[in-house]
């Protein structure tokens, strides 16, 4: 069968999510042919995943007939065959709906074909001397194959409709054993590990995610990120996203000698080994920012705006989110104002309001409370939603407020008058106390994430869900 030269590179799916067939232009003349296998540039412009290959493996089969797999890997490959001709099946071995569906083509050095990390591979040569080429993005070692899944070349259920007869082809001895559909151990999914996940965002997302077993949990006992043997001791490659929920939030202490350089350690020296992780290993980080990172004097912060931090906490969350943005797939979450598990200022409003103590509490500064489990449900959306790379502000929606207001709702929510909190000034709040500057104006701008397709809640639905109250009195 003659090579059809001169094809347009064309993209064609297929019946199993993610195995996308491709036409290859192939140019000829009476010397031969050559081809372009694989273009990075024109590829990923047609909708390939920028998979990154790391090692090209080239299969030659002498007889046609040969017949190799089904062999599901734990990396992506790019298919195609140098010379000859091949019948290809391809079984999905991913833990999932589409778990055992099934797509054959035949190929000739004219198409290739993209299999992702667990989908099975398999091919029998229709002509002699055929070369058939893997394109993978990891490096083939001996442990590895114990990551393999493999289902056999005559399984019933997949019913393959091989052109030579199985009984007729060349099998080596292992692809003979390989089990049944029925006895298949389906590969899971790559993991999203959630770091910090004993803080007040890390709780929210293990309610979030309860059950889910692609999702990892580690506190400071299990990963502590300060250390770089954490980093090291980890196989990043079992994973697909890690969520950095941890980080040094106390503000004012981040102002003493010992404070500043434990904020850094968090917030800079973790994050940028975990960038460099990223970049590595091709994964998505999702990292949590602050309102801290401004200065407070615009009267809403969108997500392009330069940062401007006042104190070291804020100085330090700046640096991390600057590493952050150069990894190619992350999220930075920008939030203010966090309440979720723990204590917290709603937290401590309710204990005053409930033994009868009437606070001072700063009304000239302005912005929106973000309830964690809001922000744990922003970070899955994204995620699944596979929205674009880059920062999202994120907190609860609704009129910004001072913390006297918000502490005056926690109050009325409780029973309590409003009247009970009295307003004052920043500088009359922390008037001959040590502590760090803070940005009068956190409301941030919250049309980028809506446009993505997640809505927050209003900030005073979230309160009083929080406080297991009814709605406020409009």
């Amino acid at each position: 069968m003659a090579i059809e030269f001169s094809k347009k590179l064309t993209a064609h799916e297929t019946s199993i999510p993610g195995v996308v067939l491709y036409d290859l232009p192939v140019h000829g003349d009476n010397r031969g042919w050559f081809k372009e296998n694989w273009q990075r540039e024109k590829m990923v412009a047609l909708g390939l995943p920028d998979f990154r290959p790391v090692q090209n493996n080239i299969s030659f089969n002498e007889k046609a007939g040969t017949s190799r797999g089904i062999h599901a890997e734990p990396w992506d490959k790019f298919i195609s065959v140098a010379t000859g001709r091949i019948f290809g099946a391809w079984v999905d071995l991913r833990q999932g709906p589409t778990f055992g569906a099934v797509f054959t083509a035949e190929l000739d050095p004219s198409q290739a074909i993209f299999i992702p990390r667990g989908v099975g591979n398999a091919f029998q040569t229709l002509e002699d001397n055929t070369a058939y080429t893997y394109l993978v993005n990891d490096h083939w070692t001996a442990d590895a194959q114990g990551q393999y899944t493999f289902l056999n070349l005559a399984d019933e259920s997949a019913g393959i409709d091989w052109p030579i007869s199985l009984a007729q082809a060349e099998l080596s001895d292992k692809d003979k054993a390989h089990p049944r559909l029925t006895d298949v151990v389906p590969m899971p999914p790559k993991k999203v590990l959630v770091l910090g996940a004993d803080g007040q965002l890390g709780r929210a997302l293990r309610r979030l995610y309860d059950g889910d077993a692609s999702v990892e949990f580690a506190g400071r006992a299990e990963f502590d990120i300060t250390s770089a043997e954490a980093f090291s001791a980890r196989n990043w490659k079992n994973y697909s996203t890690v969520i950095n929920a941890a980080a040094y939030t106390a503000v004012d202490a981040a102002e003493t000698a010992e404070g500043r350089a434990v904020a850094w350690a968090n917030n800079v020296t973790a994050v940028s080994r975990l960038a460099k992780i990223a970049v590595e290993q091709d994964l998505t980080l999702v990292h949590v920012s602050s309102d801290y990172v401004f200065d407070g004097s615009r009267d809403i912060h969108t997500e392009d705006e330069e940062f401007t931090p006042l104190g070291v906490y804020g100085q330090t969350k700046a640096a991390g989110d600057a590493i952050v943005n150069v990894i190619p797939r992350h999220y930075i979450v920008r939030t203010s104002w966090v309440i979720g598990e723990g204590n917290n200022f709603v937290r401590v409003m309710d204990s005053l309001a409930e033994r009868g103590i009437e606070p001072s509490v700063v009304n000239d500064q302005i912005g929106r409370l973000s309830f964690a489990e809001d922000i744990a449900a922003g970070i899955r959306h994204l995620l699944d939603s596979h929205a674009a790379y880059g920062t999202y502000n994120l907190s609860n929606d609704g009129k910004p407020q001072s913390w006297a207001e918000i502490a005056g709702d926690v109050f009325e929510l409780s029973g309590r008058e409003r009247s009970a909190v009295t307003g004052v000034t920043t500088e009359e709040y922390f008037h001959g106390k040590a502590a760090a500057p803070r940005p009068l104006n956190s409301v941030l701008d919250l049309g980028k994430i809506k446009q993505s397709g997640f809505e927050p809640r209003p900030a005073r639905d979230a309160l009083k869900a929080y406080l297991g109250q009814s709605a406020l009195a409009e």
